[in-house]
């Protein structure tokens, strides 16, 4: 890796990944703030800001910002998290002071003209509606509220429908002024980029950025677990059972992300070849842990017909105790190469890495080596991976269900199932 930062005065970092046989070059801003450093009154506005730095600036109309990235080939997107909002292109390697140029326009001189406002806040209003259409989508927002309740980590991203509509101008600036400042803020490009060039560009063009050297803060977060479920008239119960996972810092994060790769990462998961091949309890089964800056999220999630969730619940359980106490040597090999093949896909992608160093950057203060993460992985053992894996499944378990619930078993039977372990 070729990867170099600089530090502005102003606070402001910016990192690259040389990748010279590449003719492209992927390029955005990484803001280290997200739906989670909201206030209540706040709920929805970090989504709203990231859309709405699209619809015109002072020197840029949201037609001109389209026509004039696509006019040169390249594409412009945002994506708002619970954790950083960032806004990104990938464009010809020549073209990298544009794409540069246009996201230091949309987030300097945004002009947040009240007629895009509104007609912005009716397309998020779509949005919410399309999820609470799509029960996929939705339990995993009833699985975070209940996790985490009354807790802005909980909260769904795009807000509600109530807010979102209530929000005006005076709201976006307030947000913008707190928390998109020069501090918060990570430049980060990766493909056919040299560092001294964008970090020029981007001494020049993000001038205008306030100048502040905090970070974004936002309260700690409580994970309660709970149990949720909506009844729908529906063909599928959609599941999800979860536990309090670690943050990306905790000693425990890699022998975490392996044992949810193990129990329900792929096709030979035990989760798959259980519920799946040999039951043929479910089409869609997968297991997952997110980290946080404090906390973390372990889980599955499972569709099912309504006749099949009584079995189905009882036999994931048991995947996810059995594995904390007897998953092998094997099973450790094959999770291990799953999870270099994708760390070396990033590496393969302009776009991937550019998000993987400035989310390093912001969450750690520097950008992790391959050697570094390939190490710890590669030194983890069975009986870390156990002792993990018996460490989250101790915690209160988290239910959320949507559609024919009838069946699902509650919090206390879930947590009662796992008892021993």
């Amino acid at each position: 890796m070729s990867v170099e930062i600089t530090t502005l005065p102003s606070g402001l970092r910016i990192v690259t990944d040389s990748m010279p046989h590449l003719a492209t070059a992927s390029l955005g801003v990484w803001i280290g703030a997200g739906s989670r450093h909201e206030r209540a009154n706040e709920h929805g506005l970090s989504h709203l800001l990231e859309h709405m730095a699209f619809k015109g600036t002072r020197r840029r109309s949201a037609r001109d910002i389209a026509e004039e990235i696509e006019s040169a080939g390249g594409d412009l997107n945002a994506a708002t998290s619970t954790e950083h909002t960032s806004y990104f292109a990938h464009v010809l390697a020549g073209d990298a002071p544009l794409a540069l140029d246009i996201l230091a326009d949309i987030l300097t001189e945004s002009t947040f003209d009240q007629g895009e406002l509104e007609r912005e806040k009716g397309v998020i209003l779509q949005e919410i509606g399309a999820v609470e259409d799509t029960p996929d989508d939705l339990v995993f927002d009833m699985f975070g509220a209940t996790a985490f309740p009354d807790q802005p980590i909980g909260r769904p991203i795009l807000g509600t429908k109530e807010q979102v509509s209530a929000f005006g101008r005076d709201a976006i600036g307030s947000f913008l002024d707190t928390h998109y400042h020069s501090g918060a803020t990570v430049i980060a490009a990766a493909g056919a980029v040299t560092h001294a060039a964008i970090r020029d560009e981007a001494f020049e063009r993000f001038a205008g950025l306030p100048v502040h050297t905090r970070s974004p803060i936002h309260a700690e977060a409580s994970y309660a677990g709970g149990d949720t479920r909506l009844k729908r008239r529906l063909e599928q119960a959609h599941i999800v059972i979860g536990f309090k996972g670690v943050p990306y810092w905790d000693a425990d994060f890699y022998a975490i992300q392996v044992f949810a790769n193990i129990v329900g990462g792929g096709m030979s998961s035990r989760l798959f070849q259980e519920v799946r091949e040999a039951r043929g309890l479910a089409y869609a089964i997968h297991a997952f842990h997110w980290g946080y800056s404090d906390v973390g999220l372990f889980g599955f999630y499972a569709a099912t017909g309504a006749k099949d969730v009584a079995e189905l619940i009882p036999v994931a359980i048991d995947c996810l105790g059995e594995a904390a106490c007897s998953l092998g040597d094997a099973e450790l090999r094959r999770a291990k190469a799953q999870m270099k093949v994708s760390l070396l896909a990033a590496l393969e992608s302009p776009a991937a890495r550019a998000e993987q160093i400035a989310r390093q950057l912001i969450a750690f203060g520097r950008v992790l080596t391959l050697e570094e993460i390939t190490a710890k992985i590669d030194a983890l053992d069975v009986g870390q991976i156990r002792r993990a894996g018996a460490r989250i499944l101790r915690s209160v378990p988290t239910v959320a269900a949507i559609g024919p619930v009838a069946k699902v078993p509650t919090q206390d039977r879930v947590a009662s199932r796992l008892r021993g372990i």
